[in-house]
Order: structure tokens, then sequence, then C-alpha cells
């Protein structure tokens, strides 16, 4: 027996705030990613997981922000703790190292190929590894192209944000690069969602195990929410985070030099300003010119 699958039970609310929390967690992490590429080695690896865990628990947030919003009309849907916690994990782990490649291989294309497939992979991981927490009398079916179409989705959004973050050229262009990514992960997450037919074992029915989404999801979304609005107030309070300016050399106290310039050490001769006499001319050589033959 096939169930009535309902995505949307709340109307466009679920859609948007969790568009809104993948948003969120991508401008906070592609921000620290800017900033890790300026800053010293000894900084960087800070900035980069600050970057990993804002994405993971911002597109985390989102999906099952969103999952409030999926039903079964026949069967109640509960969730699995553990697996719930692991599908958070799996995000962090995997979108960290897609970002520490970047960070320190740089923008370059093999490094945004390598770290943006495994940063698309951690999403897609994420979202499936979630929808295998879900416990209901029944069994989930997937479409094999529509969950290729999703990861796909996945991969080339993570590609394209981490390429803007590495491109330093102010927020608002990290705050575009994050608005592409929030709106690409939200649609790989209800591509995934439309790839889902559900299978009953029979009418009604609850599953032996399990939380309902309001009993178990709502509590453990405090914690990363809680993260990124800690993680907003560092971005906030970072100078450098904010503007993506680098790191200048201190200010050098000479008269013509202004702060922050490099300044040579070498030492040159000044350029004379003294303008040379022009060479006299022998007087046989005079009577040689043109206007004298």
């Amino acid at each position: 027996m096939q169930g009535t699958v309902e995505g949307f039970s709340y109307g466009l609310v679920t859609p948007v705030v969790a568009c809104v929390m993948a948003c969120l967690g991508g401008a906070l992490g592609l921000r620290c990613t800017t900033r890790a590429l300026l800053v010293a080695n000894s900084w960087r690896p800070g900035w980069l997981a600050l970057a990993s865990a804002a994405i993971g628990s911002g597109i985390w947030t989102m999906h099952f922000v969103a999952m409030i919003g999926f039903t079964v009309e026949e069967a109640p849907v509960l969730y699995d703790r553990p697996t719930t916690y692991a599908s958070l994990a799996v995000a962090i782990v995997m979108v960290g190292i897609g970002i520490f490649i970047v960070g320190y291989r740089g923008a370059t294309g093999s490094a945004l190929f390598t770290g943006g497939t495994i940063t698309g992979l951690g999403i897609a991981t994420m979202h499936y590894l979630g929808m295998a927490g879900m416990r209901l009398n029944g069994t989930l079916e997937y479409n094999t192209l529509t969950v290729a179409a999703s990861v796909a989705i996945a991969v080339v959004a993570a590609i394209a944000a981490l390429w803007a973050a590495g491109q330093v050229r102010g927020p608002l262009w990290s705050v575009g690069a994050s608005l592409v990514m929030g709106l690409a992960v939200s649609g790989m997450h209800y591509t995934g969602m439309a790839a889902v037919s559900v299978h009953l074992h029979g009418t009604g029915g609850t599953p032996a195990d399990g939380e309902s989404p309001a009993a178990l999801l709502a509590p453990m979304m405090v914690g990363p929410l809680t993260f990124l609005l800690l993680a907003g107030a560092v971005v906030l309070f970072d100078r450098q985070a904010v503007m993506s300016g680098p790191d200048w050399a201190p200010a050098v106290h000479k008269p013509g030099v202004p702060a922050g310039e490099l300044v040579s050490h070498t030492t040159r001769r000044p350029p004379s300003r003294t303008r040379r006499a022009p060479a006299r001319v022998p007087a046989h050589e005079r009577l040689r010119t043109p206007q004298n033959r």
C-alpha cells in the first residue's frame, strides 16, 4: 500500500525558514573561509573549523526544519535520536574536509573540484542519513535518477560557493554566494524529497521506537541555532572577516609612506634633479651643420 506523502504540511512556513537557516549557515561559513585565506597559518585552522561547523549546522538545521513539514497521512512519522545526531556529525566532518582542502591549497581548479565534491557529498549524505533516521510503519523507496540529480545539485552548489569564497572581493560577494548556496541546498533537499515514496506495511500502526518531530527536533535545534548566533557574533566583531581585508603589516612612521604599505629596505641612490648642460660642439663641427653647408 502506497502512503500519501505531504512535504508542506505547514504551507510555506517551513520551506522559507529552512532556506533562511541554510543561507545563514552558508554566509557565516563562507565569511570564515574567506578570513582563513587572509590570515597566518597559525590562525587558519581555527577559522576553517568555525566555517565547517557553521555550514554543517546550517544545512542540518535547514534539513530538519523542512522535515517538520513532512508527513505521511496514513502513518505517524517518528525519528531515531542516534541516527539524527550522526547526520549532524557527518555534515560537519565532510564539509570540514572540503573546507580545509580549499583553505590550505587555495581556490585553484583541482582544490575547488576536490573540496567542493567532498562538501557536496557531505550535504547529500547528511540528507539521506537523516532520512534513514525516520521511523514509520513502512519503508521508504527512492527514484534513482531524482536522487542522482539531488546529489549533483549539492556538488555544483558547493563548488560554486567555495569558488566565490576564495575570490576575497568583499562582503557583498560572499552574501551573494551564501544566497546561492542556501537556495541550492534547499533545492537539493526538496529534489531529494521528490524522489521519496512510502510503501506502508499496513493501515495505521505506530513504530516501536523513535520520537516525534516536536519532541526530538525542536530541542535538538537549540544547540545548532545557538552556535550559529555565536559564530555570527565572532564574524561581526572581527573587522577583517567583515571587510575581507588582508592583515597589513604595522605602519611605518616615515615621511611620505602611507600606513600599511610595504617599504623596501634596499638602498637606492635618488635620481639627480639637476639638468645636465648640453655638450659643446667644436667650431669645425658647427661649420658642417646643414645651415652652413
